[in-house]
């Protein structure tokens, strides 16, 4: 009798777990991709809606903004389950995603229903960039668990990549972007025509996945895939106490927290950063999308090699973090002209 009650606790594995991961990358995917809507595109933007560089930077920093009431979600995916939590996130993003399409005339209303659409996809940002260990850990076994936990978690950056490819190549700039005001309206209504239709399909993405997500995404298997899946958590008063005098959880927490938010802030407007030095859309489009893009197929190939060699993660950290500064310095000192001299090139 003790071993047949020790035995779900062995780990079992079930098939559908990969169906599980699809569909939340794919929920990650979404937000990413509706979350990085504008920034790609902001010359276009600024003339066909009327935005200012403060718009362009608050449709951005709606993101960050949607972690305000993070510790709910988390809260409810203990209590509920990840279901309720990715059927109410996904339910978030369709509304967001269907106020960015209300066909308004009015442009200050227009304008208001956007920013509100971006909040509600905001309002996604924990569920999809925070559950993927959980994710991992409720339905992989420990030797895929990293494997897992990268896809979940980068798929939410590489649809951030795909708005730096969608946006400019499918809205023009304009023509002479340092004199908005000199472009044609026949120009003008083009490139709104364009952004729309770039809404409309964000829209129906979001809306398929909500609606494959209420068909099937279960919020556990039958049975645990380990121990660790099948423990007892700590109440929540508890957790926050012990982790808050953590000290060396509290430096992985910043050493996690800092890189991502720097470079996602700097992403996002990343275009309304190049623009001053001369760089078109489309070539900031494809910066940022190279560099997202990048930085997930690397992502990937190292926690699936961190599966198979234990105790090597601190050094792959160490090594991708020292990467990542030599080219960020690199690419400071290029745009900084005036300063270094170096040549500014594609």
């Amino acid at each position: 009798v003790p071993v047949r009650r020790l035995a779900p606790l062995a780990g079992r594995v079930y098939g559908r777990r990969w169906l599980v991961l699809l569909l939340f990358s794919l929920l990650g995917f979404a937000q990413g991709l509706v979350w990085n809507s504008w920034g790609p595109i902001q010359n276009s933007a600024r003339l066909a809606f009327g935005f200012s560089g403060w718009d362009i930077a608050l449709l951005v920093f709606w993101g960050p903004i949607g972690f305000a009431p993070c510790f709910f979600f988390m809260w409810l995916m203990d209590k509920k389950g990840l279901r309720v939590t990715v059927l109410l996130t996904s339910s978030l993003m369709v509304l967001g995603a269907g106020l960015r399409c209300v066909p308004v005339s009015d442009l200050e209303i227009r304008k208001k229903l956007i920013h509100g659409g971006q909040l509600l996809n905001g309002l996604a940002g924990p569920t999809v960039m925070n559950a993927a260990p959980f994710l991992s850990t409720t339905w992989f076994s420990p030797d895929e668990r990293a494997t897992a936990t990268a896809i979940a978690s980068l798929l939410n950056y590489l649809g951030a990549a795909g708005a730096f490819l969608v946006g400019p190549l499918v809205v023009p700039s304009p023509n002479g972007t340092s004199h908005l005001s000199l472009v044609s309206q026949s120009n003008n209504e083009h490139i709104k025509d364009r952004i729309e239709a770039v809404l409309y399909a964000e829209f129906g993405m979001v809306s398929l996945i909500f609606s494959a997500a209420l068909a099937y995404f279960p919020s556990r298997p039958p049975f645990p895939p380990s121990v660790a899946a099948a423990s007892q958590r700590l109440s929540y008063r508890r957790s926050f106490c012990r982790l808050l005098s953590n000290f060396r959880f509290l430096m992985i927490a910043l050493a996690y927290a800092i890189p991502l938010g720097v470079f996602s802030g700097w992403s996002g407007v990343l275009d309304l950063i190049l623009t001053p030095v001369h760089v078109s859309q489309v070539d900031a489009g494809w910066i940022g999308f190279w560099s997202i893009v990048g930085g997930c197929v690397v992502g990937i190939a190292m926690a699936r090699f961190a599966d198979f060699i234990r105790g090597m993660l601190k050094f792959i950290l160490l090594l991708l973090l020292s990467g990542a500064t030599l080219a960020s310095t690199w690419f400071t000192l290029t745009c900084l002209t005036s300063v270094t001299h170096l040549p500014l090139t594609t």
